[in-house]
């Protein structure tokens, strides 16, 4: 099914990534959508009684990739090769590509690209099934984890980016509540197993702070 916000279309969209309905990873899913209705994002995150991790982490991810695809839909009008030549998060974070494999060096690019390229690739390794299997009885590669780590790390980017480049427009157009909401999720989420860490969220830690401050432990 492809996947466009509203009536704008562009190539950083990518088609919603689905997970198909009567597979476990399915009905964690609706678990996760239960538990966040509750409005505890704290316990929304925790890894179910009995569930694997490797699991866990692979429904959160194609979520988190969802969300992020939107959200940053939302704002693609302003987020320009003009407006954005650089990927930045704030004066001090600037973001090269690599991918290690067709990008092996480093490239500065603008910010639209970037996440153009972020999210193909995000996208290429959700759909990988020897990475993330859909299928029940079909074991996560050894290396499964490492690789979540590195996709939750490059989509904080986009946050990033969102928040000190676009906080405006995203206010204009009303759609705060949905990126804090969102982004705090994601922060409770990579807190609680571990998956970022903390230098490469340095970009937004007075507003994790903030923003996790009211739910503590």
């Amino acid at each position: 099914m492809s996947f466009l916000f509203g009536s704008r279309s562009n190539k950083t969209f990518k088609p919603k990534k689905n997970i198909p309905e009567g597979t476990h990873q399915y009905d964690l899913m609706r678990h996760a959508a239960a538990t966040l209705g509750s409005g505890n994002l704290r316990l929304a995150v925790m890894l179910p009684e009995g569930e694997d991790l490797n699991e866990w982490v692979a429904v959160n991810t194609v979520d988190f990739f969802n969300q992020i695809n939107m959200l940053y839909g939302t704002i693609t009008e302003f987020c320009t090769e003009e407006s954005c030549a650089v990927m930045s998060a704030g004066p001090k974070y600037e973001y090269h590509w690599a991918d290690g494999h067709t990008v092996k060096k480093p490239i500065k690019c603008s910010a639209p690209k970037y996440i153009d390229y972020l999210m193909t690739w995000a996208q290429d390794q959700l759909d990988d099934e020897t990475l993330f299997p859909s299928k029940i009885g079909v074991p996560f590669p050894k290396n499964f984890l490492s690789m979540a780590k590195t996709i939750l790390k490059r989509l904080f980017r986009v946050y990033a980016h969102i928040y000190h480049q676009h906080f405006p427009e995203v206010v204009q157009l009303g759609e705060e509540a949905h990126l804090n909401t969102s982004f705090k999720h994601f922060i409770f989420f990579v807190q609680e197993f571990s998956l970022i860490e903390r230098r490469e969220l340095a970009p937004l830690q007075e507003l994790i702070e903030k923003l996790t401050a009211k739910e503590a432990r």
